[in-house]
């Protein structure tokens, strides 16, 4: 699904693009597509010479669930001593919290197609659980222990 944009964005930028195709939920959930993702990744740092990649040069990108995956990705290689260090990471709509469907962003934008609160709720769930059981509590927000809202409020809030 991404080959066309791959291969544009190697031509205009003259670089290198590694597309990962990683397991899709339901079938395979969480943490499958970090996993394949990871595991490419490593795979690929460790053999720049053999892709004559410069390693001040490599960045990690993607789009979606894929900007999610992009995004633990980076922050697992991060901490790593052994392996170059990333020069950067870009996300586009990334999905990257499902703590909270009832910031002011879903309600304002509940009605804009394509991926609408409940359908970003119903995904969340695909990836995680394989399966959307716990809708109702995900879009009330009792999925989460009120321990674990409290310490994350300061990042997840409408303020």
């Amino acid at each position: 699904s991404h080959e066309r944009i791959c291969q544009y964005i190697a031509k205009e930028s003259n670089s290198l693009v590694v597309s990962v195709g990683y397991r899709l939920a339901p079938e395979h959930k969480y943490p499958a597509a970090y996993e394949d993702c990871l595991s490419a990744s490593l795979h690929f740092l460790q053999h720049l010479q053999h892709y004559g990649v410069d390693p001040a040069r490599v960045t990690v990108c993607g789009d979606s669930a894929g900007g999610n995956l992009a995004a633990a990705v980076s922050q697992t290689l991060a901490g790593r001593s052994d392996l170059p260090r990333l020069r950067a990471q870009i996300l586009i709509y990334p999905g990257l919290q499902a703590l909270d469907f009832n910031l002011p962003s879903y309600h304002q934008n509940r009605g804009v197609p394509l991926l609408f609160r409940e359908r970003a709720a119903f995904f969340a769930l695909l990836y995680l659980n394989g399966d959307a059981l716990h809708m109702q509590e995900v879009l009330e927000g009792s999925h989460i222990p009120p321990d674990m809202r409290l310490k994350y409020r300061k990042w997840v809030s409408p303020d």
